[in-house]
């Protein structure tokens, strides 16, 4: 496999709905062309910032299809392919390549909670299955299980299309373990806007992140810097949008950012069941914030 050089700041889009609860596609558009604009480095689609656990299997494909067909080859497209079932998730991930995506995000299996060895099983079936770059995505919050350290190398080591991991553990030392160990060309992203520029200094390769939602290009200029190892750059624009970065995760992830994002006039404020609408107290906080840093 060709190697595989996506660094920098990559969104994980949210996903519009209009008052009727379909897919907003006139507003997915829109932000998708701004994301290129702004000079976000890469996109992913059908993350958990978008609302992929609300989704049916044919918006999914419809989305992966579209955003691809919208990007048009300016900048990489990262398909979210995960599930809990193996069988299911080689499906969706040869549905995306069949699309033209650049690479798959595959979640650790969720609810069902695999031994390592499970684990290893499972990313090695995919990998056996498709020929697409796959990045590993290990969220123990959401999935109630982890990739651990080894089997996350033991991965990197024996599949040359299993390209990086999206860490989202919240622990440092793990991505440093991650960056120390790798094979060579082996990505290491964060899935943790608080923590990816303190691990881009540390030899990390960019942040599949949140707050890129809304700050796209202040979010790449501080990826930037911190991959450059312009340690005050990265100093500075770290506390100024530190706050920020905190109110993305005062209620469950999509819930603020798509409130920040309806509130600059960009989407509308819908949500699908179960997520819902963010309580007034903190979007309060939020909207301040915005207000704070002339974003609105």
């Amino acid at each position: 496999m060709k190697e595989f050089n996506l660094t920098g700041s990559i969104v994980a889009i949210v996903t519009p709905f209009t008052a009727t609860g379909e897919i907003d596609v006139d507003a997915f558009d829109k932000l998708i062309d701004w994301h290129v604009e702004e000079g976000t480095d890469g996109i992913v689609v059908c993350g958990t910032t978008g609302e992929t656990p609300a989704l049916s299997q044919e918006e999914d494909v419809f989305l992966i299809k579209h955003t691809v067909d919208r990007v048009k080859g300016r900048i990489p497209v990262i398909a979210g392919t995960g599930s809990n079932s193996t069988s299911e998730c080689i499906k969706y991930s040869l549905n995306a390549q069949e699309a033209g995506v650049d690479g798959v995000l595959v979640v650790g299996p969720y609810y069902n909670k695999p031994t390592d060895q499970g684990m290893y099983l499972h990313f090695s079936n995919i990998a056996q299955a498709v020929s697409v770059p796959i990045i590993l995505y290990n969220v123990p919050s959401r999935t109630g299980s982890k990739i651990s350290v080894d089997v996350a190398l033991k991965l990197a080591n024996d599949f040359d299309n299993i390209v990086g991991i999206k860490e989202a553990g919240g622990d440092l030392n793990v991505m440093a373990q991650l960056i120390a160990l790798r094979p060579p060309g082996y990505k290491v992203y964060s899935g943790d806007d608080f923590l990816a520029s303190s691990a881009n200094l540390l030899g990390a390769d960019g942040c599949i992140s949140v707050i890129a939602n809304v700050l796209p290009a202040q979010f790449r200029e501080m990826m930037q810097a911190s991959l450059t190892g312009n340690v005050v750059s990265t100093r500075e624009l770290f506390f100024k949008y530190r706050h920020l970065m905190d109110l993305m995760f005062i209620e469950s992830n999509p819930i603020p950012v798509k409130t920040a994002l309806a509130v600059m006039g960009l989407i509308e404020e819908h949500f699908r069941s179960p997520m819902c609408p963010m309580a007034n107290g903190g979007k309060e906080l939020l909207v301040s914030e915005l207000k704070k840093l002339d974003i609105i």
